[in-house]
């Protein structure tokens, strides 16, 4: 199998040349460990906590494991045995080198307390999601911007793709072995891997007793990929409760399922909503769980415009992280019903963009935007100039063919070209 380069690859490096420790997350099977092997120096040493051997010696005596394991080395899947990491503290305190210890980790609900208490000063972390379009192309990866000049370098990069291509790619998915073995059957992968993530870690991460009722779960969460989450509707669908729910939720969030995106707030807009948009991350892993079997049927379905938006968000999302940085991503939803898919807020500027499966959108697509014009001149809202906010270049992520300027302000951008 050939190894597919990763655009986190220059992060990994900086924040090893930069802290003590480095912290690799995310779900299983993205890639975590092959990308660090790949990236690892001829002596340092290889661990992994799957080994239920190696496991017992650092949960029962990690100071004899140091002992056996020395600098510089990787151990995999830390979780495992947090109690190792006061140990590399005291290791990474005496030692005073930086990329001593690389971990990694699948499952940061507990994990990431453990390493704020032990490692606080320490760690650089990077979280790592399955492959983008950009790492399966072999593009060079920036975080998206809607800047125009960026948009139109990428124009000589980016591979043209049509409406089939690009569902294609989202019914994939984005795990690397689908990727970098052909032989590998879609469906028998992710029953695997959801059958893995229910058997071991969801009975990990947070007790679960019914698995099944999870699985169903599951599957109420992916029907419900690219809208807010409304708790009482999830949990009146598994047959839960809304604390129940809640807490599931959270589960998929922190064992990076899915993500919540936060309503952009600004004192200035009035009547905007406080519930969080869903995304499910691997758009592959959510048609499993819907039992869509093949990507044209996907395609015309009921769903193709809320998997179409999941893709192009976790694209960006993608670029951010990939990037050492935090996404800077919101969305905009208000008590009319109005709403905008994203907005990225960088710079001191709001930058507004709707995601619509068409090849020709009109401008209509556009037509929410001015409701973020309040927070640009909060003094004629009748409310302080300190809460003023720019409104930058907007765009329209779309199947149009090529770049294409709606007005002054405002962008058609190909899908193919995030």
């Amino acid at each position: 199998m050939n190894y597919i380069s990763r655009a986190a690859e220059a992060t990994v490096k900086n924040i090893s040349d930069t802290f003590p420790v480095l912290l690799v997350t995310g779900p299983r099977q993205v890639g975590k460990s092959t990308m660090l092997q790949k990236l690892a120096e001829p002596a340092r040493t290889v661990v992994t906590l799957d080994d239920l051997d190696v496991r017992l010696l650092a949960k029962t005596d990690p100071g004899l494991f140091m002992q056996r394991y020395r600098p510089p080395a990787i151990i995999d899947e830390i979780q495992y045995a947090p109690e190792l990491l006061p140990y590399i503290k005291m290791e990474a305190d005496k030692s005073q080198a930086n990329g001593g210890w690389w971990l990694t980790g699948s499952q940061p609900l507990h994990l990431m307390e453990k390493v704020s208490e032990s490692l606080a000063g320490r760690v650089g972390i990077v979280n790592l999601l399955g492959l983008s379009t950009s790492e399966i192309e072999g593009v060079p990866s920036k975080p998206f911007t809607v800047d125009s000049t960026r948009l139109m370098e990428r124009l000589n990069l980016a591979k043209k793709r049509g409406l089939n291509e690009v569902f294609d790619r989202i019914f994939k998915g984005s795990m690397p072995k689908l990727y970098m073995d052909p032989n590998v059957d879609w469906e028998v992968y992710y029953r695997s891997y959801v059958s893995t993530y229910l058997q071991r870690d969801i009975k990990d991460l947070a007790q679960v007793g019914d698995e099944l009722s999870f699985y169903q779960f599951m599957i109420a969460v992916a029907a419900r990929t690219a809208r807010p989450v409304v708790y009482e509707e999830l949990a009146q669908e598994v047959g839960i409760s809304s604390p129940t729910a809640k807490k599931w939720l959270s589960i998929l969030v922190s064992s990076h399922i899915v993500t919540l995106v936060q309503p952009y707030h600004n004192n200035a807009l009035k009547r905007i909503t406080k519930m969080p948009l869903l995304h499910f991350l691997d758009t592959g892993l959510a048609a499993y769980l819907l039992k869509w079997n093949n990507p044209r049927a996907l395609e015309n379905g009921a769903m193709a415009g809320a998997f179409f938006e999941s893709y192009v968000f976790s694209e960006i999302y993608k670029s951010y992280l990939n990037a050492g940085k935090e996404p800077p991503i919101f969305y905009y939803r208000d008590k009319d019903q109005r709403e905008i898919d994203l907005l990225i807020y960088e710079n001191g500027a709001l930058h507004p963009i709707e995601v619509k499966k068409a090849a020709s959108p009109g401008k209509s697509a556009i037509k929410n935007f001015p409701v973020l014009d309040p927070v640009s001149e909060p003094e004629k809202f009748g409310d302080a100039k300190a809460l003023k906010t720019e409104i930058g270049d907007g765009a329209v992520v779309c199947m149009a063919s090529d770049l294409l300027p709606i007005d002054k302000k405002n962008w058609y951008v190909p899908v193919w070209l995030i």
